[in-house]
């Protein structure tokens, strides 16, 4: 294949980079083919992302933005201004970025894809109407439209009721003895008692005997009576104290409990709050629309005997075959429209056609199993990435670069074949594709590759090398080379042997079927299987759940509660553990959750570092003579912090027609502190400059000091040197996240018996960051404790003991063990699909 550049001029086509210095690049000059596959390479935190995002792609949309009105730009989400001195050649840039958890649970696949409208405009012109129904324009078939959502839920689908039941679970109980469980807890439900007294109510009998008059009004009033509060004394003295005309300690205002958690819910900024007065709430499918979230009206109209709700939860495969007969003009129920309304079968044909060459690439892409009614919040980063991915395929952009962020994430090397036949079509419609990536099989299929490095972070931020893949191998300072180009016989030491099994029985939850599986203990279990076998329902879901049931809700996970309505309605409809949990004291599930989703969260508060750092410093000279505590060396406590930007580092600037900007705070320079704080220096170091350590460079300053440099030491050793210690949570990627959740585990004392649970590790990791994480799982599983990957990287699949196969498709083709076993045994299973892969990888060690 001719290479590009090999016949062009220069300049004509390529991207020229000159002086790119965004983040840790190093004054960075480089140049890219057009029309190409570009794969950016390099280990995590070497600067890739951000040449291609932070550069390339921040620049394009710069120069978009500069040609449209002030008043349109401030709808964008701005990038800020690259770092860089000149870039020539650049076309208009489309990134598309992994993004987690997101859209709202009204977002779904039908949204995100735009199939869902063409769905409602064939609903709307060319469906099914029961006689004498009027016309329905293609707005009604939205949930989310007034005219669609059916009136009873609002187009949720769920109702939710607050009853007598649900508020005051024990009626045996008294007021004064917290009868009322949804009030809320500490003085506010002490002051709601309070008023109760003063209002007559008796607060000292049983629940159940208070006249049912009375519970009604105390639990559903929407009335506010304003009374004043006597506190500590009971009805009798209170009734006396009002007749003397006393002074009250307080006028309170009484809110019925219904309405305070009704109110709660809707209006608290608090995740943990919203999931308290959440279980006082009964969740039922809505009895109006049967949980199909449309009016009466929409719901009569079909279309191949399926209404719009129900077509829209068959898997996208199933939708395929369906629409090919419309789309070609075979399907019987076209005829049979075409003999009495033409306009009708002609626009049933026209949207099938379009349906089904947009469904096809979703299909290529491995996405078959998944329905339009899914919402996005359950998608993981990938499917998500690869759902946009299909639409700009439909797109017919032309001369435009691509900047894809890690598509193979998430994906079996099955599903990235066809990932990359997608990239061969975009490529071929003329565009051009920049992509971030650590899979060796993308990297291989490159046109060009910009390798960066050679390390991470400070030690990063060079281009290594810029050209034609084969000529990587002649770069000795390359990571990536080591693993491109490696000739060499897998490494395989002997698998160790189960010390027991963990047996599940009858596991029912979306494609497993009455599934019955072992997992046995005290080794490293791979569970693999192509997208949407059923990987995640089995381990993340089902065994999870079971698994702290059985510990007495013994889950350690370290994450903030999502909105109760954002949860997709899924359950866990079957199943049990029917054997070896006695030997499992703990489990810990370390996945790619924020950890933390303000900037205040950073690496060294979470990890627990920063809380002895913060001692240290209370222990110098100078804040021992000036009487500071740990306390006044965090940016969150008035007295340490900078009182201008009340230690945040920056502030908002306010434009008028622009996007407001952030701007490093003017009276601390960012730094976070005050200046009497920042006085305090620890080896001639002020918290501000420690915090900005990166981890390597903190492990040195801190070597002598053991209660520091133990954890900076995990997290060299699970990879994350580069980071800074004070870098916001907000900037960490998802596999950062969950490699510093893994870390503050590592740092524990290992008591033994504890069970692991990781979801793909090793997601945006370079395959010499993933030998490192193999290293530290290897040290979880020395020291008697269960750990369980799901996984694709077939480097940790063939270095594990025990792999469970689920398959052998996706979806409703899915949901089976098929195969279990050593790495070599499961390599030779001609059923599975990803023994062939496995093979590879273990490169005749069988």
């Amino acid at each position: 294949m001719e290479k590009p550049g090999e016949k062009k001029t220069q300049k004509e086509g390529f991207v020229a980079v000159r002086g790119a210095r965004q983040h840790n690049l190093k004054n960075v000059t480089l140049e890219i083919p057009r029309d190409a596959l570009v794969v950016f390479t390099g280990v995590s935190g070497s600067g890739k992302s951000s040449l291609a995002f932070g550069t390339l792609y921040a620049e394009a949309q710069r120069r978009y933005l500069e040609s449209v009105s002030p008043y349109a730009r401030r709808l964008f989400h701005q990038m800020p201004i690259p770092e860089v001195d000149e870039i020539e050649g650049l076309p208009p840039a489309v990134a598309l970025q992994q993004q987690r958890g997101s859209g709202s649970t009204r977002s779904s696949v039908g949204s995100v894809t735009t199939l869902s409208n063409l769905l409602r405009m064939l609903y709307s012109r060319a469906g099914d109407y029961p006689e004498g129904q009027s016309i329905l324009y293609a707005d009604s078939f939205s949930t989310n439209t007034p005219e669609g959502a059916c009136p009873q839920c609002h187009g949720l689908g769920r109702v939710y009721e607050v009853t007598e039941k649900s508020m005051v679970p024990d009626d045996s109980l008294t007021i004064r003895e917290k009868a009322i469980a949804a009030w809320p807890t500490a003085w506010q439900g002490k002051n709601l008692r309070d008023i109760l007294s003063t209002l007559g109510y008796d607060v000292d009998v049983p629940w159940k005997d208070l006249p049912k008059k009375d519970r009604d009004w105390i639990l559903f009033t929407n009335e506010k009576p304003q009374v004043p509060v006597y506190r500590n004394l009971n009805r009798d003295e209170v009734q006396r104290a009002i007749k003397e005309k006393r002074q009250p300690s307080y006028m309170g205002t009484y809110t019925g409990a219904k309405k305070h958690v009704l109110h709660t819910f809707a209006n608290t900024q608090s995740a943990l709050m919203k999931k308290r007065v959440s279980q006082y709430m009964l969740s039922s499918e809505c009895p109006n629309c049967n949980g199909k979230r449309l009016n009466r009206e929409a719901l009569s109209v079909t279309f191949a005997d399926y209404d719009i709700a129900d077509i829209s939860r068959l898997p996208l495969k199933m939708l395929l075959s369906i629409f090919a007969p419309y789309g070609d003009g075979t399907a019987p129920g076209l005829t049979k429209l075409a003999k009495n309304h033409q306009e009708k079968a002609m626009v049933a044909q026209r949207i099938a056609e379009d349906l089904v060459a947009r469904v096809t690439v979703l299909l290529e892409l491995g996405l078959g199993y998944l329905s339009l009614e899914r919402s996005t919040p359950t998608l993981s980063p990938g499917e998500h990435q690869r759902l946009r991915l299909a639409t700009q395929v439909r797109s017919n952009l032309f001369g435009v670069v691509y900047v894809l962020d890690e598509p193979s994430a998430g994906l079996h090397p099955a599903d990235t074949e066809a990932l990359l036949k997608t990239l061969d079509r975009l490529k071929a419609s003329g565009n051009s594709l920049f992509v971030v990536e650590h899979e060796l099989d993308v990297i291989r299929h490159a046109d060009w590759i910009v390798d960066v490095g050679p390390d991470a972070g400070g030690g990063g931020g060079e281009i290594l090398y810029s050209g034609p893949p084969a000529g990587l191998k002649n770069i000795p300072r390359s990571k990536t080379k080591e693993h491109l180009f490696n000739d060499l016989p897998f490494e395989k030491s002997t698998p160790r042997k189960p010390s027991g099994w963990l047996k599940l029985s009858g596991v029912t939850r979306n494609n497993l079927m009455n599934l019955e599986m072992s997992f046995p203990l005290g080794v490293l279990t791979s569970v693999t299987g192509v997208s949407g076998s059923g990987k995640s329902s089995l381990v993340s879901q089902v065994l999870v759940e079971l698994m702290s049931v059985q510990l007495g809700n013994g889950l350690s996970t370290d994450e903030e509660v999502e909105d109760d309505l954002q949860q997709d309605d899924v359950a866990t409809l079957g199943g049990k553990i029917s054997a070896g949990s006695e030997n499992i004291k703990r489990m810990v599930v370390v996945n790619q959750k924020p950890i933390g989703r303000t900037p205040r969260s950073n690496l060294a508060t979470y990890t627990g570092l920063f809380d002895v750092v913060r001692k240290l410093f209370a222990s110098t000279k100078l804040a021992k003579s000036r009487h500071y505590n740990a306390g006044r060396f965090s940016f969150n406590v008035g007295k340490g912090r900078c009182p201008n930007c009340e230690g945040e580092g920056f502030v908002m600037v306010e434009l008028l027609f622009l996007p407001s900007v952030y701007a490093p705070c003017t009276v601390c320079g960012g730094t976070r502190y005050n200046a009497e704080t920042l006085e305090v220096t620890y080896h001639e170091k002020n918290i501000a400059e420690v915090l900005s350590m990166t981890v390597n460079k903190a492990a040195e300053f801190f070597e002598k000091e053991d209660r520091v440099s133990r954890p900076l030491k995990v997290l060299q050793e699970v990879g994350l040197g580069y980071l800074r210690l004070g870098q916001p949570a907000t900037e960490l990627s998802g596999g950062e996240a969950q490699r510093i959740k893994l870390a503050k585990e590592l740092q524990r004392v290992s008591r033994g018996n504890t069970l692991y649970i990781l979801d793909e590790p090793t997601t945006g990791l370079h395959p010499t960051d993933v030998e490192k994480l193999q290293l530290q799982l290897a040290r979880l599983v020395d020291a008697g404790n269960t750990v369980i990957v799901v996984e694709h990287d077939m480097q940790v699949v063939a270095g594990s003991d025990w792999i469970i196969d689920i398959g052998p498709g996706a979806g409703e083709e899915g949901g089976k063990v098929v195969a279990a076993g050593t790495p070599e045994k499961v390599a030779k299973n001609k059923q599975s699909k990803t023994a062939i892969y496995l093979k590879r990888t273990l490169n005749g060690h069988l």
